[in-house]
């Protein structure tokens, strides 16, 4: 059986956690912008 001991392993870094988090939150946020920009930019230059 596998030992599942996880009193041995290193605890959760939850500061990078909170980080990468933020950071993807930051990345979706601006991605949204940048797509509906582009959307309606497309809108009103191409139709």
């Amino acid at each position: 059986m596998a030992n599942h001991d996880h009193a041995a392993g290193s605890a959760m870094d939850y500061a990078e956690h909170e980080r990468t988090y933020s950071m993807f939150l930051g990345l979706v946020k601006w991605g949204s912008i940048f797509v509906v920009a582009l959307l309606v930019g497309m809108a009103i230059f191409l139709i």
